[in-house]
Formats: C-alpha cells, structure tokens, sequence
C-alpha cells in the first residue's frame, strides 16, 4: 500500500510543478502531494507495527534501517517540491 501511495505522492508533486510553470492554480496539487506524502508514511508505519505484531525481527532487521534514510530522504525532497512554486511566486515577487 505505501508503494501505491508514495507514487501517488510523486505524480500529484510533478502535477504541482507542471500546473505552477503554466500558470494555473497549484494549491490542491501541492496538498494533494503533501498529503499522499504522509499517507504514505503512516503506510509504512502500519507495514512496521505489523512485522512487530508478529514478531518478524528479520524483517525489521532487513527493511527498517534502509527504509528509514529513504523516507527521510524522500520526505525532506516532497516537502521541498512542494513549496517550491510559493518559494518562486515570492522571489517574483519581490
């Protein structure tokens, strides 16, 4: 589920990106983005609480170091497409 939602996450950022350098109105892409960004971590959160349930230590061994750098990583880099248009509305701006 969190592979469904991340790409999710990924095309409503790209969708932001193309509607701001059309010139169209970008805010619902950019929450949409934002949003499917943290849907996709309490996804992976879920995934994370599941292996604990069942006590699948090999799998918390094997997953959650890698996977805790790349949502960090990935989260920091939605996050800061995501505001990038309002970032350049306001150097434009000024």
């Amino acid at each position: 589920m969190w592979v469904i939602l991340g790409v999710i996450a990924i095309v409503a950022t790209f969708v932001n990106l193309i509607m701001y350098k059309a010139g169209k109105d970008y805010r619902l892409a950019m929450a949409m983005g934002l949003s499917f960004t943290a849907l996709t971590l309490c996804a992976e959160y879920s995934l994370v609480s599941r292996w604990v349930n069942v006590e699948d230590w090999a799998a918390l061994l094997d997953v959650v170091p890698g996977m805790e750098r790349a949502l960090w990583f990935l989260t920091i880099v939605s996050i800061l497409l995501n505001i990038a248009p309002i970032l350049l509305e306001m150097k434009n701006k000024k």
